[in-house]
């Protein structure tokens, strides 16, 4: 099994690829990241390498997992589909809890701010004549049996197991009928100041003084697609963006608690790092010494928050927390950081594939 979570900028994308049980290799791309993170102007990004190689393979992608409806998480899929037309040879079978599909699960009218349309699918060599939206291209191929993605579901096919903790119902029809396209609004488009300035200790100190967690509340994130994932005997923890306290929820529901920790060989901290993301509860839910932080700081996010680094080595002295960009490692932690906590160890997603982490 080789797992690579690609540079996408400050969004989000892995590619898992494996034997089947029957000999086979099968890939699954859980989100596209950003737009560039398949192609820019200035250059090809790793997806599109990435599609290339199972190309040239003969190879598949034998499941599409779309999180969320964020395009930092959808961007560069959507950028693929508008430029390479071989995508539909390709992807074989989607999980996407589209706008349309949650209303028609509840019942409800639909979200038009849910829609997701195509910028570039009027050009000839697709046949398609005019713009079309997401849901409408994986019907028309045949990549989506439009079946709802909730928490409690169980699959298992190729030798992989999948446990889905989140979303729940409560979310998706927050979604659906709280979800409303913001642009240039200055409560979303303001950004964030960085706390990568503040030592490791002054974090740790002001949480075990009753410090008042804020979980986000931001329906897209919400509505992430987060599970646990069993493959050759290996179990990864990817929470996409999914707030803690369903995904707390789910576990519990499953039987972790702090005293019979869900155990896994990798955990994908949830939405790049940000502090309302991660809690210390969700954190002692969770043993392993491997942490993935994906995300190159850029935006207005400001993520990873080093609030939340600390949050994980409180919990785990020797964590090893590991960066899809090499320069969010180098600069995140002071001299000061490393003298107080001389056992936590930072590294690259790299190393981690070439096991050297």
């Amino acid at each position: 099994m080789k797992i690579k979570f690609l540079e996408a900028n400050c969004g989000d994308s892995i590619i898992i690829s494996f034997v089947d049980d029957q000999g086979k290799i099968r890939n699954i791309l859980i989100d596209g990241g950003t737009g560039e993170t398949y192609s820019s102007k200035r250059r090809k990004g790793e997806l599109y390498y990435v599609i290339e190689d199972i190309c040239n393979k003969g190879q598949a992608i034998d499941l599409l997992i779309l999180t969320h409806i964020d395009n930092d998480h959808i961007g560069g899929i959507l950028k693929w589909f508008e430029e390479d037309k071989r995508f539909s040879s390709i992807v074989k079978n989607v999980w996407f809890n589209s706008g349309k599909l949650i209303a028609e699960y509840f019942k409800q009218p639909e979200n038009p701010d849910l829609n997701v349309g195509l910028n570039i699918f009027r050009n000839a060599y697709t046949g398609v004549s005019e713009a079309e939206g997401l849901e409408e291209i994986l019907l028309k191929y045949g990549m989506w049996d439009r079946k709802i993605i909730l928490r409690g579901q169980n699959v298992n096919q190729y030798g992989v197991a999948i446990q889905v903790l989140a979303p729940n119902e409560s979310q998706l029809r927050e979604l659906l009928e709280e979800y409303r396209k913001v642009n240039n609004d200055p409560a979303y488009t303001a950004a964030k100041k960085s706390d990568w300035g503040i030592d490791l200790k002054t974090f740790i100190e002001e949480e075990k003084n009753g410090f008042n967690f804020k979980e986000q509340k931001e329906p897209k994130n919400g509505s992430s697609i987060a599970i646990i994932l069993t493959i050759e005997g290996k179990k990864l923890l990817l929470l996409g963006d999914a707030p803690p306290g369903n995904v707390i929820s789910a576990l519990n529901s499953l039987g972790y608690i702090e005293d019979n920790p869900l155990e896994v060989d990798l955990f994908k901290i949830s939405h790049h790092g940000s502090q309302y993301s991660t809690s210390k509860d969700l954190l002692k839910l969770v043993r392993t010494d491997k942490y993935i932080i994906c995300t190159d700081g850029s935006g207005n996010s400001k993520h990873p928050d080093k609030r939340t680094i600390a949050r994980i080595i409180d919990v785990n002295p020797k964590a090893n927390i590991y960066f899809n960009y090499e320069h969010i490692g180098q600069k995140l932690f002071s001299d000061s950081d490393c003298e107080d906590f001389k056992e936590f160890r930072i590294g690259t997603i790299m190393e981690l594939e070439n096991g050297e982490g």
